[in-house]
């Protein structure tokens, strides 16, 4: 009788680990900074991006030179299966150890059960990923905690706001072109993210201010100690649009918006897969924002602001 026990209690545990490694694995979010908001927006550091209605200069979609991310991938229904079957065990040998089987039955797993709790668990599975792959809708704007000139019930509108901030850039560079930075935005996401994935950003350190290269080099070398590559694959970004422009303290700082989707995972050295999914995509919304000394000079990353 106890033998019996243990060997269901143990059967259970077994189900539960790997059921769970499933589930985490499918939320893995590892691209560069972790999926984290860090680095500094000026005197905007500690509030939200803000977002027009709608875009005030729509981009055309940027994809990387590998493969569309609109192609199908093979793994993805196999995946889904694999996982309720998953869930579906661990509720019969639950359903089974706790007593609750039919009379006639015995002690061991019912196919109609696994087929049940299978269908449940790939149920709340859809619900979840599909949650997953769709962006963020509402994001709100606060005012930093020091800035008392501004009426909560009278805010310019951000659109009004772009464009007078784009007017402040242009007055010491003529020659700012909103289709070209939204071009010089797209190579600064591609190398950054490359260099990322490399875990080497030496060659990119121009790209961004001292303090983001800093963080971004400790995430690195903790990844190098814990012998970990994060991989990013097939990246397609939807769209680059211009959220925030503004001034201060002798820099231009400028927000945008990306939209993207791409495959995030991370492996051992060894290639072994640890975290995320060579086969789901995953979307999200990142708010880049690069900042310089005013007039015609160089771009560099200030901060990376995640969604709200």
């Amino acid at each position: 009788m106890f033998t019996r026990t243990y060997t269901a209690a143990g059967l259970i545990f077994l189900a539960a680990f790997l059921f769970c490694s499933w589930t985490l694995e499918l939320t893995a979010d590892a691209r560069i900074g972790g999926g984290r908001s860090f680095g500094s927006r000026g005197s905007r550091t500690y509030s939200s991006p803000s977002t027009p209605s709608s875009p005030a200069y729509p981009s055309s979609p940027y994809y990387s030179p590998q493969r569309s991310m609109g192609q199908p991938y093979g793994g993805g229904m196999m995946r889904s299966f694999l996982g309720g079957l998953a869930g579906g065990l661990l509720g019969g040998m639950l359903f089974r150890s706790l007593g609750f089987a039919g009379p006639g039955m015995g002690g061991g797993i019912g196919l109609f059960d696994i087929i049940l709790i299978g269908l449940v668990l790939y149920g709340i599975y859809w619900f979840i990923s599909r949650k997953r792959s769709q962006p963020p809708t509402d994001t709100t704007y606060r005012e930093s905690a020091t800035d008392y000139t501004q009426s909560a019930y009278a805010q310019p509108e951000p659109r009004y706001e772009i464009d007078r901030g784009i007017g402040y850039v242009r007055q010491m560079d003529p020659s700012f072109d909103v289709k070209a930075f939204q071009d010089l935005c797209m190579d600064l996401f591609f190398k950054i993210q490359g260099a990322w994935m490399n875990r080497d950003i030496t060659g990119v350190k121009g790209l961004m201010t001292d303090e983001l290269y800093r963080i971004i080099t400790e995430d690195i070398d903790r990844l190098k100690a814990e012998k970990k590559i994060n991989r990013l694959e097939n990246i397609a970004v939807r769209s680059v649009d211009l959220t925030e422009v503004w001034q201060e303290e002798g820099k231009d700082f400028i927000t945008v918006k990306f939209y993207a989707n791409l495959l995030d995972y991370t492996t051992d050295e060894a290639g072994q897969l640890l975290a995320g999914s060579k086969t789901d995509p995953v979307k999200f919304e990142e708010y880049w924002t690069v900042t310089r000394p005013v007039g015609p000079n160089a771009w560099q990353l200030s901060a990376i602001t995640q969604a709200q």
